[in-house]
């Protein structure tokens, strides 16, 4: 997600395709020629072959150090965890064939099926348990490394508390990897299917730093597809695997991806034929052309889990303060941008956790949508403890990654901001990589980022503010209650007390406002008719592994 943020952190989804994230946007059109691979057929390309384009370069290509949505988008279909997630986001075996759960829930031994490497090595649970030890080394600065806190032993070990031997991850032999957990975990088996949990060929690997680095022999995987080419800043080109165990299933020989950062050329590209699909989790349909493809019938959207905000640098003297963060948030007229600049159906977020996720569907009432008296009262309030006496004298800055979308959101809020409060609002555009390093140096006021849940569930949207060293956080903020209540759904074992916890936990942090919650995404795409099972789950995912192309 990502920070290197996934948002999606939305990246490069961003707006309605979008959700990176992580959350996304940047790269420079491909020169690349794509004559490799094409026949004399009427479509003029092979007929498994699949062009597509995202909107920026992937910050990194390794499983256990990628946070954002565009590098997770290639992860995902050339690496493959224990577990994969169906059309419904449930998990279902993956590298893993079977596995058995202990009767008080904290035992996971997984059995593994007969996988090889693309290099023929075979797939072994030590593999597993060197990635997510590797993961967890603090040395290794990976920033998704909480997301393996479940397991027994990691946490203390990935803050400098404890040892590698000490982690519940144990591989018995080469086919049965066991896992221990500190407390029971619901998702625990949504959680083997992310990308943080994918194996590592350890004896091609370690001891190369840069192995990631680019596509060649020591880029192997095991998922569906391989790194076969990688320019930098101009295109990505997988290959089928043909040592994955399950390739017969794989109809797809090549998949094409671009770098092209204007959703605007990327939608013309679509329109001309030279891409197939346009939309999440790759790149978002532009703003421009999203009319023209509702009036076409051709627009598909669908309910994502993920939810676009600003957050707040809660170390700088004007955000730092709780009361111009609530002005902030309430004064954002949400159905307006939904309604004149997003236009994807997208419902105004209220909280931190989308609707579309179990428990959590209704309007939990925290604040209203473009509550205008209720922004100038806070705002009072706020120059009163900063000793402001002129709203004009607040000068505050939104900074967000390079994309039309990112900049019509952004120029809709600082006409509202500027209108109903008074303030000086400045807006900051960078190209991708740089907007993340500004965001995980502190260096901004308000900063956009969108969050696709790593899993469907209320804890992948409240667990990265738990504290302000949180490798997704970036707010600085964090708060002693809003951990406990935390800590004590992870423990909780009837569901409906959990979700009532993680409630009182979202209550906390939007009284305090490190986030100012804009709306929760739907995922809107286009593709070709000869294109078929091109479809995103729930949390934005796209198997290429499932899709078909049919001769035009």
């Amino acid at each position: 997600m990502n920070k290197n943020k996934k948002f999606l952190l939305l990246t490069v989804l961003a707006v309605f395709s979008l959700v990176l994230a992580a959350c996304g946007f940047g790269g420079d059109s491909s020169e690349k020629s794509k004559d490799e691979g094409k026949d004399s057929g009427s479509s003029g390309k092979a007929s498994q072959e699949l062009d597509l384009v995202v909107a920026s370069e992937p910050p990194s290509l390794h499983p256990q150090l990628a946070t954002d949505s565009t590098s997770s988008v290639i992860l995902k279909n050339i690496f493959e965890g224990l577990t994969t997630l169906d059309d419904d986001a449930k998990p279902v075996p993956a590298a893993a064939e079977s596995w058995k759960i202990s009767d008080d829930n904290l035992t996971y031994t997984f059995k593994l099926r007969d996988a090889k490497w693309s290099n023929g090595d075979p797939v072994v649970a030590g593999d597993f348990e060197y990635a997510w030890k590797w993961a967890l080394n603090p040395d290794n600065l990976s920033e998704y490394a909480s997301i393996l806190y479940p397991i027994k032993g990691a946490e203390a070990y990935n803050l400098g508390e404890g040892s590698a031997d000490a982690v519940g991850i144990k591989a018995q032999d080469e086919k049965t990897l066991v896992v221990t957990l500190e407390n029971p975990t619901p998702y625990f088996l949504e959680l083997t299917a992310f990308k943080t949990y994918a194996p590592l060929n350890q004896k091609v690997v370690e001891g190369k730093e840069n192995w990631y680095a680019d596509a060649g022999e020591d880029y192997v995987t095991n998922g569906p597809f391989t790194l076969a080419d990688w320019q930098h800043n101009a295109t990505v080109v997988l290959e089928k695997n043909a040592n994955y165990w399950d390739a017969d299933k794989v109809s797809l020989e090549t998949v094409n991806i671009d770098m092209v950062e204007s959703e605007a050329t990327a939608a013309t590209m679509y329109k001309n034929g030279e891409i197939d699909y346009l939309g999440a989790p790759f790149q978002s349909v532009a703003l421009d052309s999203i009319d023209e493809f509702k009036e076409s019938k051709v627009l598909n959207i669908a309910d994502q889990a993920s939810v676009y905000w600003y957050k707040f640098n809660t170390k700088d003297k004007i955000t730092g303060n709780a009361n111009i963060r609530k002005a902030l948030t309430l004064a954002i007229d949400r159905q307006g941008l939904i309604d004149n600049v997003t236009k994807g159906e997208q419902k105004p977020a209220l909280g931190m956790v989308p609707i579309t996720v179990q428990g959590f569907e209704e309007d939990r009432g925290y604040f209203k949508d473009n509550d205008i008296e209720g922004a100038k009262a806070a705002l009072k309030e706020g120059m009163k403890e900063l000793g402001i006496k002129d709203p004009k004298d607040i000068k505050i800055n939104v900074s967000f990654n390079t994309s039309e979308a990112h900049a019509a959101i952004a120029q809709f809020i600082q006409e509202g901001w500027t209108k109903n409060l008074g303030i000086t609002v400045g807006l900051d555009n960078s190209e991708w990589q740089v907007y993340l390093e500004k965001l995980n140096q502190a260096d901004f006021q308000v900063g956009r980022m969108g969050w696709i849940g790593d899993y469907n569930d209320a804890y992948t949207f409240l667990e990265m503010y738990d504290t302000a060293k949180n490798g997704n956080n970036d707010t600085g903020w964090e708060n002693a209650e809003y951990k406990k209540l935390l800590d004590q759904s992870n423990k909780e074992t009837d569901p409906a007390k959990r979700i009532e916890l993680l409630k009182q936990a979202e209550k906390v942090a939007v009284s305090e406002f490190p986030v100012a919650p804009i709306y929760y995404y739907t995922n809107l795409s286009v593709v070709h008719d000869n294109v078929k099972n091109m479809k995103a789950d729930k949390l934005g995912n796209i198997q290429l592994k499932d899709v078909v192309v049919e001769e035009k």
